[in-house]
C-alpha cells in the first residue's frame, strides 16, 4: 500500500506511540485487502464500548491512548444507561469498569453519546459520497444504503485507529465496482414490519448486496429495521430498496441472483410467537428508537399497564429531546433506557425469555445473553408487554 511521507512519519513513530499504533493496525488491514493507499474520512463510530464484550484487556488497550480524534466520532452503546445504571441491577463493579472505559474514549476526544443511530442526532455527520470508518453493523447498513455513504464494517479498534488518523484503507465499499447488486429481492408481500424481512433476506443473501423490489415503500425506520436484520441473520452491509433508496451503481441485471419473498415466507417467521406465554421481559428499541418511533410507542401504551417488564431503548439525546413522550411511557410502568442496549447488556442476562420486534436482537439475544427470544410485531410486543389489556 502506497504510503505519503506524512503518513510513513506517523508509521514510524514521529508523531508518538498512540498514532503509530494506529497507523499499524490501518496499514495491516490495507495489506490483508490490497489497498492502493489510505483516503480521508469524515466521521468514524466506534464499537468496543459494552465492558461486557471488551472485558479487562479492551479497558486497558484503550486506556493505553494518548492524544485526540481526527474527525468527528461517536460511540456504541454501552453495556448500561450511564446514569441509571443502578436501576438496571448493575454491578458495581461492572459500573466502575464500565464508566472507566467511557472516561478512556472521553479523554481521546470520542463523544460520548453511545448510540448505534449516530445518524438520527447529527445530521452532518455523514452524507452522499462521504467516506466512513464506521463500525456498528446497523449503523454501516444504514450509512451505505440509505444516507449512501461509504464504509467498511470496522472492527472496534480499525474504527478507533480511522478515527484516530482521520483515515481509512481504501478498499471493500469503498470502491465503486463493490457497491453493485449481486440479488434482486422481489417482495411479492405487503409487508407492514421490516424486521422480519430483514431476518430472511439476511439469511438468504448472506454477504451480498440485494436490491429490493417492492410494493410497499418503507420509511426511515422502516429501513432502519430492514437493513439491521440483514447485517445479523447475514453480514449485509449494503442494499437498495428500488424506488426509496439511491440507485445502484450501473450492474448486470443477468448476474444477480433473483429471489421471491412472499407473504407466507414472512408469516412463518413468526411462527415462534405462538409459544410466547413464558415471556418475562419485552424489550424495543434495536438499533435505538428514533423519536417518531419513541411517539408511536407511547400511543400504543396509552391507556395500559404494564405486567411485564418493558424495556424502550433509544439515544439519550432523543430520549431528552421529548420528555413528555418519555413520561407518557414510563408511566404505564415501562422503562426509558439511554445508553446501551438489549443485546450488550448484562442486564438482559436476569431474564429467560425476552420478545423483541427487532429482527437483529431476535438473532443476537440467544447467544450473546443466553435467553430465548420470540421475535413479534410492535403490536404483540405491546400486548405481550400488557398482558393484552
Amino acid at each position: 500500500m502506497h504510503l505519503t511521507r506524512d503518513e510513513e512519519l506517523l508509521l514510524q513513530g514521529e508523531r508518538g506511540d498512540t498514532l503509530r499504533r494506529a497507523m499499524e493496525i490501518l496499514v495491516a488491514l490495507g495489506d490483508i485487502y490490497e489497498a492502493e493507499r489510505l483516503i480521508e474520512i469524515k466521521s468514524a463510530q466506534i464499537a468496543g464500548v459494552s465492558y461486557k464484550t471488551i472485558g479487562d484487556a479492551g479497558l486497558e488497550w484503550i486506556s493505553d491512548l494518548n492524544g485526540k480524534v481526527a474527525v468527528p466520532s461517536i460511540l456504541n452503546p454501552a453495556g448500561m444507561d450511564l446514569l441509571k445504571w443502578r436501576e438496571m441491577s448493575i454491578d458495581e463493579d461492572f459500573a466502575r469498569k464500565q464508566l472507566a472505559i467511557i472516561d478512556a474514549y472521553r479523554r481521546l476526544g470520542v463523544a460520548i453519546e453511545c448510540t448505534c443511530t449516530p445518524y438520527l442526532l447529527y445530521e452532518s455527520i455523514a452524507s452522499r459520497g462521504d467516506h466512513l470508518a464506521w463500525s456498528e453493523s446497523s449503523a454501516v447498513s444504514y450509512a451505505n444504503s440509505v444516507i449512501g455513504a461509504m464504509t467498511n464494517r470496522e472492527g472496534g479498534p480499525s474504527a478507533l485507529a480511522a478515527a484516530l488518523v482521520g483515515k481509512t484503507p481504501l478498499y471493500g465499499y469503498h470502491l465503486e465496482e463493490n457497491r453493485v447488486p449481486t440479488h434482486v429481492i422481489s417482495v411479492e408481500a405487503d409487508v407492514k414490519e421490516y424486521g422480519a424481512l430483514g431476518f430472511l433476506a439476511g439469511k438468504i443473501v448472506g454477504d451480498g448486496v440485494p436490491l429490493f423490489v417492492m410494493r410497499s415503500r418503507p420509511d426511515r425506520d422502516d429501513l432502519k429495521a430492514l437493513g439491521a436484520a440483514m447485517a445479523a441473520s447475514g453480514s449485509v452491509a449494503l442494499y437498495y430498496v428500488k424506488g426509496v433508496t439511491q440507485e445502484p451503481p450501473q450492474y448486470d441485471p443477468d448476474a444477480c441472483e433473483i429471489i421471491e419473498i412472499e407473504d407466507e415466507d414472512i408469516r412463518s417467521v413468526y411462527d415462534s410467537r405462538a409459544d410466547a406465554g413464558d415471556v418475562d421481559i419485552v424489550a424495543l428499541g434495536c438499533p435505538h428508537c428514533s423519536l417518531q418511533e419513541l411517539e408511536g410507542i407511547a400511543d400504543l401504551l396509552e391507556g395500559r399497564k404494564v405486567s411485564k417488564e418493558l424495556w424502550i431503548c433509544t439515544s439519550r439525546r432523543v430520549a431528552e429531546s421529548a420528555p413528555e413522550t418519555v413520561r407518557r411511557i414510563e408511566s404505564t410502568g415501562a422503562r426509558v433506557i439511554c445508553d446501551t442496549c438489549m443485546v450488550v447488556s448484562p442486564a438482559s442476562e436476569r431474564f429467560s425469555h425476552m420478545m423483541v420486534n427487532s429482527g437483529k436482537a431476535f438473532v443476537y439475544i440467544p447467544g450473546m445473553c443466553g435467553v430465548k427470544a420470540t421475535l413479534g410485531s410492535l403490536e404483540d410486543c405491546i400486548n405481550a408487554a400488557t398482558g393484552g389489556s
